[in-house]
């Protein structure tokens, strides 16, 4: 069994749509990135690959390369499932904590852990979402942007 720890921030921008785990959440401003930012799934990503040693999503997908360009992290994540797979291993289970003021997320987690599950094709309880503040401190205090961190372990 090897285990693999995520970390990804992204600020907010107006004018983008803000996508967490795959949903698209009701809020004045989305997150600044290259693909979708989907801080979540960015995190989720580097977990995996971390465990199995495959470096990170800034190699694998770099922000200099077009064709990433506004793509959904939603397929980065397939490919990610697929080079775990091809290594050799099998997803055991995930968890996730976003760090956020606002929005609330609580209404649409079970939609996010859905989207997550059906790309990788692991049920949705291997699959833990959860949502903290920073009691107003910091970049994610003060709304500048969200962080997400994930642990993943596989086998």
């Amino acid at each position: 069994m090897r285990v693999g720890i995520g970390y990804d921030v992204h600020s907010f921008k107006k004018d983008r749509k803000l996508i967490l785990g795959g949903v698209e959440i009701q809020h004045y401003q989305g997150l600044e990135g290259h693909s979708d930012a989907d801080v979540l799934v960015h995190s989720i990503m580097d977990a995996l690959l971390g465990a199995a040693g495959l470096d990170d999503i800034g190699v694998h997908f770099p922000d200099t390369d077009m064709k990433y360009k506004n793509i959904s992290s939603l397929k980065l994540l397939s490919i990610v499932k697929e080079m775990i797979l091809n290594a050799g291993y099998r997803i055991i289970n995930i968890d996730c904590v976003l760090i956020l003021e606002k929005p609330k997320i609580s209404n649409y987690s079970k939609l996010m852990k859905k989207n997550i599950a059906q790309v990788l094709e692991i049920s949705e309880d291997k699959i833990n979402i959860k949502a903290t503040t920073t009691e107003k401190l910091g970049f994610c205090g003060r709304e500048e942007g969200i962080a997400a961190e994930s642990i993943a372990l596989i086998d």
